[in-house]
């Protein structure tokens, strides 16, 4: 498997930490192996400066883009200011060939400016949610993703989300466990459950229910597959129904049922990808009541089967790429 080429795509006025996060994440290798080959790339192929006190020197211009596998606008410095016909034809170009086009935050705007968004799901951070969707009523919004995926373009919230992101690509081209090292190296999780909604209230978790919450997750995470109620869960963190109720809400910014699905969608995914363990096996050792309700959920979360996940990201896959 040929080392996949990722173009990180700058602009003057960039924000520091939102180039940064892809840099980070797609510069990162493991001993005797490099993941991605990171290139960076502006307009003119010239340095460009950040918003305060960073020049940084480009590999090159966007002619880098036409053989790159990942293009990754980090950000926008003009919400009213579309992108250069240049960028949008390589933009269109890229995706048009197969590769994935990534826009973090902001960037979400440079895809919809570009008409790559239209008719197809897009996120982007919760405060341009009125103004994006006045911009570009053919997109569809949701305002409370984390990151989201639609034929190989991919958009996230704002900043950490951003993290999410690249990660999430990580594991498309490589399985669980290596994204899961990078996120170790990182010192992040390699998957955050719930949405922008648990940020927008309350951003930090102070309150003796939050920390009942956060035990709680950690206890359903090791007992997936047991059945979990409300009112036993309730009890478990000492409150009531109600309360249990809305505080698992604003801690997770998600349903309890909808957590414990993400949940165990995510561990079959690791299940899949490290084990030769039958789909039977796998829907009872990650809570689903039968086989059938787990292909179905998983179909419903990525589109294929979990037969067919595990073709694709399967480590007997990749150990044949020489990346196991």
């Amino acid at each position: 498997m040929a080392v996949p080429i990722v173009g990180l795509v700058l602009f003057p006025g960039f924000s520091p930490f939102h180039f940064s996060v892809p840099y980070m994440v797609f510069n990162i290798g493991l001993p005797g192996r490099r993941l991605f080959e990171l290139l960076i790339v502006t307009a003119e192929g010239e340095a460009v400066e950040a918003e305060r006190a960073i020049t940084v020197n480009p590999d090159g211009g966007l002619e880098l883009l036409d053989s790159a596998d990942i293009l990754v606008v980090s950000g926008w410095h003009d919400l009213d200011e579309p992108p250069t016909p240049e960028l949008s034809e390589a933009l269109v170009r890229a995706h048009r060939r197969g590769a994935h086009v990534v826009g973090l935050c902001y960037g979400a705007y440079a895809l919809a400016y570009s008409g790559l968004l239209d008719g197809r799901r897009a996120s982007t951070h919760w405060l341009a949610e009125q103004d994006f969707g006045r911009r570009f009523p053919r997109v569809k919004l949701d305002t409370n993703a984390l990151y989201m995926e639609e034929d190989r373009l991919i958009t996230s919230a704002g900043t950490g989300a951003g993290m999410d992101c690249c990660l999430h690509l990580v594991r498309e081209y490589y399985g669980a466990q290596i994204a899961n090292k990078v996120a170790r190296i990182m010192v992040i999780p390699p998957h955050r459950e719930g949405g922008q909604a648990q940020f927008i209230e309350q951003p930090v978790a102070v309150s003796t229910q939050d920390a009942h919450i956060s035990r709680l997750l950690d206890y359903m995470r090791e007992h997936l597959s047991q059945l979990h109620r409300i009112d036993t869960l309730a009890a478990r963190a000492g409150m009531s129904r109600r309360t249990f109720t809305r505080q698992f809400h604003k801690a997770t910014g998600t349903t309890l049922v909808k957590w414990l699905v993400n949940e165990r969608i995510q561990r079959s995914r690791e299940l899949l990808e490290t084990t030769s363990l039958s789909v039977e096996q796998i829907a009872e050792r990650v809570g689903f009541q039968t086989a059938t309700s787990f292909r179905q959920h998983f179909r419903q979360h990525h589109r294929i089967s979990p037969s067919a996940w595990r073709k694709a990201f399967g480590q007997e896959r990749l150990d044949t790429t020489g990346l196991g």
